[in-house]
């Protein structure tokens, strides 16, 4: 009797047990359940709502309505619309070609952290690409928009690779330290293709080139080769560039430059190009421009830091009341222009040279003939700063930047432009 109810007890247990297992089985796929549902939701929300929800501008136009009335509503939708880019237009075009332009583009940027710094627009690798690409280079809009899938594949680590070694020579030699001071971005494309063309060459030879590219760039600055028809200039450039490189002639931008140094009393900031090229070209005049409150050779971090800038060495103020020049041109020409840090712009305010100079020169232990004569500016007790004759100023400086252009596009003598014009 008793062996009958242990056997009966342990059948109880046993499927007690079994249903015990059931139970835990259904509470796993429950649970399991419950996580695939939260997840497919989670998808609809973010992506099918997405789509669903999205919101297409719509004009509704009557079949009546004239083609010189279309033409003029889609004239303003595309100028108050968000315009696609070039480069947005071909990231969708080669996307089902397996090549992601946009992860390209982050790639070069973490790559090359100065792409970053002198905030490259994609659009000019894009028009390197087309000029590096092509036997007879080109890079106009219509250009860009032809390339293919296997122009990509072939240049554009070439490309990239050209444009920050491009930047390299620009901030290092010829001390273009942000982007605000680059005289043409348009220049950025031939250069880098020139570059990508030859590839980075590991004999002397590198260093020919480098020289020859500074040329080029401070020709072409000064001889305003890239004021008009930039495309055009730049597929010759190209051309003529790696010719010149390959041991031809020199570029016609190089060799047919001509500078009048007079015209830099007309160069004020709003003839960008040779008014940043100046202030680069002083910037890297002898041993380098030092700040004028640190004295430290100025750099693109010290600008940021130092809050340096482009000042009036004859306060704007000061020559306007003081001196009677009613010209803003005069006052604000390039000759009367060096960059200067906050702090001392604020000391120097509207006071006249020979005042605030004077108080620098009395500090004791700085060196202010090294420091104000790394500007390019005159030094010395027959200084016409110090002697507040603006005058004799523009006279001296314009003499002093004239050796430094000379000196780095290989001119040898001046250029009667306005004779030239009017011949």
């Amino acid at each position: 009797m008793t062996s009958l109810t242990n056997k009966a007890t342990a059948e109880v247990v046993k499927r007690a047990e079994a249903k015990t297992l059931q139970g835990d089985e259904l509470s796993q796929q429950l649970t399991r359940n419950q996580a695939l549902q939260s997840k497919l939701t989670a998808i609809h929300d973010r992506w099918i709502m997405t789509i669903d929800g999205y919101k297409f501008p719509v004009v509704t136009l009557s079949d009546k309505t004239q083609p010189d009335a279309l033409c003029t509503i889609f004239e303003t939708l595309n100028r108050t619309g968000v315009k696609l880019s070039v480069f947005e237009l071909l990231t969708a075009r080669f996307w089902p070609q397996n090549i992601n332009l946009r992860a390209l583009w982050d790639k070069a940027q973490a790559d090359h952290p100065v792409i970053v710094d002198f905030s490259l627009d994609p659009y000019y690798l894009l028009q390197a690409i087309a000029l590096a690409s092509r036997k007879a280079p080109s890079c106009k809009r219509g250009d860009v928009l032809n390339l293919t899938a296997a122009d990509i594949t072939e240049w554009w680590d070439r490309v990239v690779w050209g444009m920050s070694a491009g930047f390299g020579i620009l901030r290092d030699d010829c001390k273009v330290m942000l982007p605000k001071w680059l005289p043409y971005q348009t220049m950025l494309a031939p250069l880098a293709a020139v570059l990508a063309r030859k590839g980075a060459l590991k004999t002397p030879e590198a260093g020919v080139h480098r020289e020859k590219l500074k040329r080029w760039f401070w020709c072409a600055v000064f001889g305003q080769a890239y004021e008009s028809s930039p495309n055009s200039q730049a597929a010759k450039d190209v051309t003529e560039l790696d010719a010149w490189l390959s041991g031809g002639a020199a570029p016609e931008s190089v060799a047919s430059v001509r500078f009048d140094p007079k015209s830099l009393r007309d160069v004020t900031p709003r003839q960008r190009a040779i008014y940043r090229g100046t202030i680069c070209l002083v910037l890297g005049s002898g041993t380098g421009a030092r700040d004028f409150h640190t004295q430290a050779v100025i750099t693109g971090k010290l600008m940021d830091q130092e809050g340096i800038d482009d000042h009036h060495v004859f306060p704007d103020d000061y020559l306007a009341k003081v001196k009677g020049i009613a010209l803003s041109r005069t006052r604000d020409c390039v000759l009367n222009r060096t960059l200067i840090d906050r702090t001392t712009n604020q000391m120097i305010s509207n006071r006249a040279p020979s005042d605030y100079l004077t108080e620098i020169r009395n500090t004791d232990g700085f060196p202010f003939d090294e420091v104000i004569g790394s500007h390019t500016l005159p030094v010395g007790d027959s200084s016409p700063l110090l002697n507040d004759d603006f005058d004799a100023y523009l006279d001296w400086r314009q003499e002093r930047i004239w050796v430094e252009i000379k000196r780095v596009t290989g001119l040898i003598s001046a250029s009667d432009l306005e004779s030239l014009e009017s011949a």
